[in-house]
């Protein structure tokens, strides 16, 4: 009995301490809120924001606030504050006498997306200026900005004043987050990955819009991915996170729309960094333009340009759109982005004299015959990164040139003729490890899955 009553005395004597201990520790006190389910106040975030950035705050204080978070959720006033914190955390751009309104778009990431590299050109041929602060891969997305390095000489990261410049000279540039933009965010980000809490939807939120925010925009469109090679696999998950990123999004003054689109197989045709740009390339020069790409493309492009003024409704929106491409405007607007960031001027023209081949470049074809019934993306992504395309820690270094290409796709028969892929790898051993695993990922049957729209969802 004396040592049970010993024992809730040492355990009352602690708790008071530790209660000691919290009030006088306001970040340890606003964790401890946040783990116990209470509100937090725009005051509260701000000054933990603000900890993040001058590094009064520790990774571990901040691991422990994103998980946190994670279980607990935020309400809208919570993400909000948080968005706002983290886009003051460094400058915020803003862009007068501009003649045309400044949009972006946004994916929460896949494979073979690389509707970002064709939407910009597009929407800055229509007389808009896109100022795109993209991302790298990690995990089994790729990255944009991982591509865009794929291209000789090519600069990510040229500086406020130069991205300004570079948005104002060609309507479009595409660029890395600097410690100027959003510092709090590139800190908590890396905390995130690490610490499983990536898939937080208000992290996501306050992470992506906290950077679009930043760059002074005029209207803002979402493409939200569900399915086996998302972030976010369920449909209803998916919905919700791209209603709140709108409701946030308004609430801070920028127009904002979404699209839920499926990434239950790859997006394009390609997955890798040296030949997706390859892929852009053909599809912007008019050679061949994957049906998946298109129809995704002409659906963003149409609800941003509707977003800005400059088309009455989005069938509009979708014929200027068209028109871009099928003129040639758009890839004149991906040349000279190119060259303007430190680029080969003649990308478009001779592709191959800059996009470096793999070592082994060899066609996968499947041991039977059938239709494609299901792909596991997911798996996909990361024959992508085995490879050495991606990264599973950030200082991971890419080799460009591995990948896949002719990926088949859902409903595809499958024949002795026709192959599952074309491995691009470093090595023997690396394209048959590739190989097991894309066998693995691909199912075949007998009778093709019924066809599954695209674009499931339009939110705002």
């Amino acid at each position: 009995m004396f040592l049970f009553v010993e024992q809730v005395r040492l355990y009352q004597n602690a708790g008071v301490r530790n209660r000691q201990e919290t009030d006088m520790h306001p970040v340890k006190d606003l964790i401890h809120k946040k783990r116990d389910g209470a509100t937090l106040d725009s005051g509260e975030i701000a000054a933990f924001v603000a900890g993040i950035s001058d590094d009064s705050i520790t990774d571990a204080q901040i691991a422990a606030f994103a998980m946190a978070t994670w279980f607990r959720g935020m309400s809208v006033e919570e993400q909000m504050a948080l968005t706002l914190a983290m886009r003051d955390s460094g400058r915020v751009l803003q862009w007068p006498g501009l003649d045309g309104p400044v949009l972006d778009k946004h994916s929460t990431g896949g494979v073979g997306d690389l509707v970002s590299l064709i939407l910009g050109p597009v929407i800055a041929s229509c007389g808009a200026y896109v100022p795109m602060i993209s991302g790298r891969g990690l995990g089994h997305t790729g990255g944009t900005l991982d591509k865009l390095e794929s291209i000789p000489g090519f600069g990510a990261s040229p500086g406020i004043e130069c991205f300004q410049r570079l948005v104002r000279q060609h309507g479009l540039a595409i660029v890395g987050q600097s410690d100027e933009l959003v510092p709090a965010d590139r800190r908590m980000y890396a905390v995130r990955d690490v610490t499983a809490t990536v898939s937080s939807p208000p992290l996501m939120i306050s992470s992506i819009l906290s950077k679009k925010l930043a760059e002074g925009l005029d209207g803002l469109v979402m493409d939200i991915k569900f399915g086996s090679g998302a972030v976010i696999t369920d449909l209803q998950a998916a919905q919700h996170l791209g209603e709140e990123i709108c409701r946030v999004s308004r609430s801070a003054g920028v127009p904002c729309r979404a699209l839920v689109t499926n990434m239950d197989q790859p997006l394009a045709g390609s997955a890798g960094n040296g030949l997706e740009i390859l892929e852009v390339v053909r599809f912007l020069r008019g050679d061949a333009r994957n049906e998946r790409v298109l129809e995704v493309v002409l659906a963003l492009c149409a609800e941003l340009l509707q977003l800005g003024g400059m088309a009455g409704d989005l069938q509009q929106g979708r014929r200027l759109a068209q028109a871009a491409l099928d003129s040639g405007r758009a890839a004149e607007k991906f040349a000279r982005m190119v060259s303007g960031q430190g680029g080969p001027a003649d990308l478009l023209e001779r592709p191959h004299a800059y996009l470096r081949e793999a070592a082994v470049c060899r066609p996968l074809f499947a041991e039977g015959t059938g239709y494609v019934t299901a792909i596991d993306t997911r798996a996909v992504g990361m024959i992508v990164v085995e490879l050495g395309g991606g990264r599973q820690r950030a200082e991971d270094r890419i080799d460009p040139t591995v990948g896949l290409s002719g990926l088949s796709r859902l409903g595809q028969p499958v024949e002795a003729e026709r192959p599952l892929a074309v491995i691009h790898a470093a090595s023997e051993d690396d394209w048959e490890q590739a190989a097991a695993t894309l066998r693995r990922a691909v199912r075949l049957g007998p009778e093709p899955p019924p066809p599954m729209p695209l674009v499931h969802d339009r939110i705002g």
